[in-house]
This record gives structure tokens, sequence and C-alpha cells, in this order.
């Protein structure tokens, strides 16, 4: 049975795990230790029958700085999916799917117009995961990674910029189709 709960600073040592799968990012200590102090309410775990964390997602609400409000990359109050991930073992029990609907929820609460997230072009099963659960490619951030997943001689990868709509979002204005045919430079992406 898995429990599902808000990330405590006792957990930022027990998510290793989750870690391990070489297209999860890692981040220093005090990066979530930052989220879970500005956005606790985007950050949640799963936690097996032993206690064992073994899922987590972690996001945010932002919008654009004010002086980028004449930019066409833009950016109005919106939710952000930093990081997603699940242990090896627990995959395919909907895990994900729940911290991900989790997520999606206090992102309504919080009037987010919607809900983005870069995933690595090479992801297949991600971007199929997204897919499946109302996501689709706004744009594509080129050389968004500073390495590459699959291929060890490249020097970075691009990124999907994936967008689900809120509830807020009633016209669709701001996801797109053929959104893979957009593509901006990392520098265009805050």
């Amino acid at each position: 049975m898995a429990t599902f709960r808000r990330f405590n600073p006792d957990d930022v040592h027990r998510i290793s795990k989750c870690n391990l799968d070489p297209l999860t990012e890692t981040y220093e200590l005090s990066f979530y230790l930052q989220y879970h102090a500005k956005w606790p309410s985007l950050f949640q775990v799963c936690e097996d029958a032993n206690g064992n964390i073994i899922g987590y997602i972690m996001g945010k609400l932002e919008s654009s700085p004010e002086v980028y409000k004449v930019s066409e990359h833009y950016l109005p109050w919106h939710a952000h999916i930093t990081a997603l991930t699940v242990a090896p073992e627990a995959r395919r029990l909907g895990i994900g799917k729940i911290l991900t609907e989790q997520l999606e929820s206090a992102a309504d609460a919080g009037n987010a117009w919607f809900v983005d997230l870069f995933v690595r072009k090479s992801n297949a099963r991600a971007i199929a995961f997204y897919e499946r659960l109302g996501y689709s490619v706004f744009r594509v951030v080129k050389d968004y990674y500073g390495d590459h997943a699959t291929d060890p001689f490249a020097q970075s990868e691009d990124a999907y910029d994936m967008r689900k709509p809120m509830k807020r979002d009633k016209k669709l204005q701001h996801i797109r189709e053929n959104g893979a045919i957009f593509e901006v430079d990392a520098s265009d992406v805050w």
C-alpha cells in the first residue's frame, strides 16, 4: 500500500533511491529545501508500506518577471513541474499519475493558467506518459540540457516544453497545435 503526503525536510536524505534513474535530474540539497519552503503544497512524496520513498514530485507557481511582459516568451501565472520520479520497482502502479494529479489540483487551487514541464526529447516513455495525462508539446527548447541522456558524444539535448491547461484557461489560449515545430533558445526560457 502506498501513502501520499507532503515532503518534509527529513525526506531529503531518503529520495536518493528515486534519483538513481539517469533521466532524473538530481539537485543540491538546498534546492529541494528551497522548494519545500516556498511551495510546500507542490512538493509531494509517495511512501511504500515500509516507509521508503518510492516517488516524488516537486513544482512551483510562478510567472515571468514583469520586465519581460512585452516579450513573446513571457509566461503568465502557471505551475511548473520541476521533477517527477518514481523508483524503478514502483513504476507502472499509477504513482506518477497520482502525484501529477495532486500537483495539478494545487495548480488549480492557485489559479494557474496551465502546468508546464521540460522533458528530454529522447525520453519517449515520459513524453508518452505526459501525453496520456493531457499534456502536449508547446515548443522545443534547443540545447536545454547540458548533456545528452542517450548519446555520450553529444554536448547537449533539446527539451520539449509540455503544457496542460488548467480550469482558468477556458479558451485554451496557452496551448497550441503542432508545438514541436516551434523552437526557442534555452536563453528564452525563464
